[in-house]
C-alpha cells in the first residue's frame, strides 16, 4: 500500500502536497517524493524515510509551482532502496511523471513487452514503473506536439486494456496538467474534492478523502473503477470513463486496518464501518459463546479500538485501555525477520498491570497476519497478572496471500493458513478465540453504501477478483515474500504482524 496525492492550484503547492503526504503517511513510512512543475521545469525531491525527514526547508523552497503530485511508498515485493522511491518520471513523450499505488499481477510480461516491442527501458524493479512506460509509450505512438484530454483518456483505456491487479495512480503531465485513474476493478482507492480561493477553484487527487479535509478542500466523490479525473492547467476538470466492464470490487483489508478512519472510502465511513464490525463480532459472541466470563475488553493498539469500544457496549462489558504504544521506536515492517519483529513488540507495547491483574480479559485486534506478535501480547497479560487471556479478531483468518498491493507474508507463514481456530488458539497460547466471519464483515462495510455489490476479499477467501492468479503466480510470489528472502534485501511486510503495527 502506498499514498498518492496530486494538485492543480492557483498558489504553490508545495506545502499543501507536504501536508497532504503526512496526512497519508499511515500509508506508507519507507520513502516520500514530491514533484512540481512550474513553468516549463520539473522540481523533484525523494527519498528514503519519513515525510518529515525527508523534506527540509532548503527541499521546499526548490519545489517551486501551482502543479503538482506526491508519493509515500510502503514496498511491496520490491527492494527497499531510494531507487523506487516515487515519483517516477519519463522524458518521452512531453515529460509525464507517476504516483501509483497497488500492484501489477502481470508485471512481468508487460516488462518483457515494454523491452522487446515497445524498446522502453525499465530501470528499477518497480511495477509502477511499467505502468508509467505503459501510459507513455500510449501516448507517444500518437505522434502528436500536442495532445487533448480525449487522448490522455485514451492512453488510461490502453492501460486498462494492457494491465492486470490493482491500481490507483496520479500522472502529472507537462505542460498540461495532472491526471488520476482506478482500476477497473476498483480496488486500491482514490477521490477528488475542489476548494474555492479568491483566485479561482482549486483540485486535488488523492487516496484517502482525510487528505482533502485536511486542507480545506470539499470532498466531490470518489473515482469510479476504471475511470480517470483529468484537471487541465487551466483548472478545469474533465473525467470519463475508460474502462469496457468496470466493476466495483474495493479491497475490504481497507476498511479494517489501511484506511484512516476519518477517511470515507466509496461513499463508507471507515469509522462507521468499524463500530459495525464491533456490533458484529458481540452478535457473534452471544450466539457462539453466550456463558462467556469476560471481565474487560482491551484492544491493541490503535485501530482496533473503534472496534472494541463497540464490542463491548454491545456486551455490556468494561472497555478499558490495556496496553501503552511507545511511538518513538522503528516500526517492525521494516525489520528483517521474525526475531527482531518479535523484540520489536515487547519495545513497542507496554501493559498496565491493573487492568490485568485477576480478570478474564478480551483482547481484540484488528486482524491476525504472521500470530507472532498475538502470541507475545498474550504473554505479556499473562505476565500483567491476567487471570484468563481470550483473543478477538474484527476480521477473519488471513489464510492467503494479497496480490494487489498489500505486501502480506507468504502464505505459509500466515498463521491460519491450514490451521482450524482451535489450533490458531493453542499456537499464540489463548484461553479461547474467536474471529469475525466474513459475511458480518462485509455487511459491516456494506452498510455503510447498499451500491457496494462485492469486494476483494481474498487475503480472506482465496478468491482474486482479476480471475487472473494461478498457482504458479502464487509460488513465484511466495518465494519473494518469505523471510529467508526479504533478510536478502527483500521488502518488509505490513504493520505489526505483517508486522501490523498500527498508526
Amino acid at each position: 500500500m502506498c499514498g498518492v496525492i496530486g494538485m492543480v492550484a492557483k498558489s504553490p503547492v508545495n506545502q499543501a502536497l507536504y501536508d497532504g503526504l503526512t496526512v497519508l503517511q499511515h500509508r506508507g513510512q519507507d520513502a516520500a517524493g514530491i514533484m512540481t512543475f512550474d513553468r516549463g521545469r520539473l522540481h523533484l525531491r525523494k527519498d528514503n524515510g519519513l515525510v518529515r525527514d525527508v523534506f527540509g526547508s532548503d527541499d521546499m523552497l526548490q519545489l517551486s509551482g501551482n502543479v503538482g503530485i506526491g508519493h509515500c511508498r510502503y514496498p511491496t515485493a520490491g527492494c527497499s532502496s531510494s531507487a523506487e522511491s516515487q515519483p517516477f518520471y519519463v522524458n518521452s513523450p512531453y515529460g509525464i511523471s507517476i504516483a501509483h499505488n497497488g500492484n501489477l499481477t502481470n508485471a512481468d510480461a508487460i516488462k518483457r513487452d515494454l523491452y522487446l516491442e515497445d524498446l522502453r527501458h525499465i530501470n528499477t524493479s518497480s511495477d509502477s514503473e511499467i505502468l508509467l512506460n505503459v501510459f507513455a509509450h500510449r501516448l507517444g505512438e500518437l505522434g502528436k506536439l500536442r495532445i487533448s484530454e480525449a487522448d490522455i483518456f485514451d492512453a488510461v483505456t490502453g492501460i486498462h486494456e494492457r494491465c492486470r491487479g490493482g491500481y490507483a495512480a496520479i500522472v502529472m503531465i507537462n505542460g498540461y496538467g495532472v491526471l488520476g485513474f482506478r482500476d477497473p476493478h476498483g480496488i486500491r482507492p482514490l477521490c477528488y474534492g475542489k476548494r474555492e480561493t479568491e483566485a479561482g477553484t482549486e483540485y486535488m487527487i488523492a487516496s484517502e478523502s482525510v487528505a482533502l479535509s485536511v486542507l480545506g478542500f470539499t470532498l466531490i466523490r470518489d473515482v469510479a473503477p476504471g475511470e480517470a479525473v483529468f484537471i487541465d492547467l487551466d483548472g478545469n476538470l474533465h473525467t470519463r470513463q475508460c474502462a469496457e466492464a468496470p466493476r466495483l470490487s474495493p479491497c475490504i483489508f481497507e476498511y479494517v486496518y489501511l484506511a484512516r478512519p476519518d477517511s470515507m472510502l466509496d461513499d463508507v465511513s471507515v469509522y462507521k464501518s468499524r463500530l459495525r464490525m464491533g456490533r458484529m463480532l458481540a452478535g457473534k459472541i452471544q450466539r457462539e459463546w453466550a456463558n462467556h466470563d469476560i471481565d474487560v475488553v482491551i484492544p491493541i493498539p490503535d485501530t482496533s479500538r473503534t472496534s472494541a469500544l463497540d464490542l463491548a457496549n454491545e456486551l455490556n462489558l468494561t472497555y478499558r485501555e490495556g496496553f501503552i504504544k511507545n511511538r518513538y521506536i522503528g516500526r517492525t515492517f521494516i525489520m528483517p525477520g521474525q526475531a527482531v519483529r518479535k523484540k520489536s513488540v515487547r519495545q513497542k507495547l507496554n501493559p498496565i498491570e491493573l487492568e490485568f491483574r485477576g480478570k478474564n480479559v478480551l483482547l481484540l485486534d484488528d486482524s491476525i497476519v504472521r500470530g507472532t506478535t498475538s502470541e507475545q501480547i498474550i504473554e505479556m497479560a499473562r505476565d500483567a497478572g491476567a487471570n484468563k487471556v481470550y483473543f478477538a479478531s474484527a476480521a477473519p483468518p488471513v489464510r492467503y496471500p494479497n496480490v494487489y498491493g498489500i505486501d502480506m507474508p507468504a502464505a505459509h507463514e500466515l498463521i491460519a493458513h491450514g490451521r482450524s481456530v482451535d489450533e490458531i488458539c493453542h499456537t499464540i497460547g489463548a484461553d479461547h478465540m474467536i474471529y469475525q466471519d466474513l459475511d458480518d464483515l462485509v455487511e459491516a462495510v456494506r452498510e455503510g453504501n447498499e451500491n457496494l455489490r462485492e469486494f476483494d476479499c481474498s487475503c480472506f477467501n482465496g478468491e482474486y477478483v482479476t480471475g487472473d492468479i494461478s498457482a504458479d503466480y502464487l509460488l513465484d510470489l511466495e518465494a519473494r515474500r518469505n523471510d529467508a528472502a526479504r533478510q536478502g534485501g527483500g521488502a518488509g511486510s505490513l504493520g505489526r504482524e505483517l508486522g501490523l503495527v498500527h498508526s
